[in-house]
């Protein structure tokens, strides 16, 4: 009787990767690392950025290592996007740290009402997350596009004047609100603001109570300097746009503003929070801004679902408005032409559902605009 001859034993490959994941709070820095050969993973809690000990934890665990396997190993990491912003991510790389920034959201869990939650587990978590995503399962997670400093700077000036336009709204409401109480439906003018304060009257008759009228000043001065520093912000965007015309962004956001309806501030957002990187395809520009819809199929079933949001909330903002504002400033185009056949007379609900369609169609279109040179359908551009 003829037996087989027996297999060859042969090893398991034994990935020679050090993982690392970063659990970040306020206070304390949990990492834990996956060694290779090793069954558990190795956590160790430093104070919040303690970089050197971060460092010298990292150094110590891959010189083991690698004395134990003698030959030089690759050490990968991840964290969580969050507060910390991206200074750890650069950090990591200018050592030798392959590091990876995650998309919470986009991180599986398991989904009973009730589970564990500690930095131990949320660590080990992300440690598994991190091995599955660098041994080429991509979907496990989403990693985000870190920019540059540059471009993480030059976001600064539009994010800023959004929070004072925040700030000027806020403090007109405040103005309005304090006269009201006092039966004063109209607001003294900034230009003429003593003499127009010292002629109003409550509605039943009375002078404004004298405290009031202090806080109303000092209210007025914080909204004087509020528009102030709104203009200088602007100015510095214009005398930077005339300052380097051939910059592929400044570019951008002159191509933009040439399109009616289309400010100079709406070019920057566009430019600065979407259009500064590269996309492969309009799927991923419509997820990265968080206006794609979300499939849903099962059985017969097979429809589209609101949008996902998981993507840059000021940049979809800014987007939904100028769907609204391309209706009125481009009103023979294409785009417009298609969402009044949509929608008709209708209202409410389904018209907000039908604007939401054409900003992703919008930002398609303003996309190819700005690569191609190729002007949407019917736009009027400025002369």
């Amino acid at each position: 009787m003829c037996k087989e001859p027996a297999m060859p034993l042969t090893s398991p490959v034994v990935d020679s990767t050090i993982y690392l994941a970063l659990e970040l709070s306020r206070s304390t820095w949990l990492a834990a690392m996956r060694l290779p050969g090793a069954t558990k993973s190795v956590l160790h809690r430093i104070a919040a950025g303690d970089t050197a000990a971060l460092l010298a934890f990292i150094t110590t665990q891959r010189a083991r290592v690698e004395a134990r396997l003698g030959a030089s190993v690759a050490v990968v990491s991840c964290f969580e996007a969050g507060r910390d912003g991206f200074w750890l991510h650069r950090l990591l790389l200018a050592n030798g740290v392959n590091n990876h920034v995650v998309e919470p959201t986009s991180i599986l869990v398991n989904r009973r009402a009730r589970r564990a939650k500690t930095d131990r587990l949320d660590a080990e978590g992300l440690l598994r997350v991190l091995a599955a995503y660098h041994r080429g399962d991509h979907q496990v997670c989403s990693v985000l596009h870190v920019p540059s400093p540059a471009e993480e700077d030059a976001k600064r000036p539009h994010r800023e004047r959004e929070h004072l336009v925040q700030e000027r709204v806020r403090i007109e409401n405040r103005i309005a609100a304090l006269l009201a109480t006092q039966g004063i439906q109209k607001r003294p003018s900034l230009r003429s603001w003593t003499d127009d304060l010292a002629a109003l009257r409550t509605g039943d008759g009375r002078e404004l109570p004298p405290h009031l009228c202090a806080e109303l000043d000092r209210l007025r001065r914080r909204l004087v300097l509020t528009m102030e520093l709104i203009r200088e912000i602007e100015a510095e965007r214009t005398t930077a746009l005339a300052a380097s015309p051939s910059d592929p962004t400044q570019r951008k956001m002159a191509a933009l503003a040439r399109i009616r309806g289309i400010g100079d501030n709406f070019a920057a957002v566009l430019t600065r929070e979407v259009f500064y990187r590269g996309f492969g395809n309009r799927r991923q520009l419509a997820s990265y801004v968080g206006i794609a819809p979300m499939p849903h199929q099962s059985g017969a079933m097979d429809r589209d679902r609101r949008i996902g949001r998981a993507g840059n909330p000021r940049a979809r903002t800014t987007l939904i408005q100028l769907a609204w504002l391309w209706l009125r400033y481009q009103p023979g185009s294409g785009l417009a032409e298609w969402f009044r056949n949509r929608v008709g007379e209708l209202a409410g609900r389904t018209r907000r559902i039908a604007i939401v369609a054409m900003a992703r169609k919008l930002l398609v279109a303003l996309w190819r605009y700005i690569e191609t040179g190729v002007v949407p359908e019917g736009v009027e551009l400025r002369g």
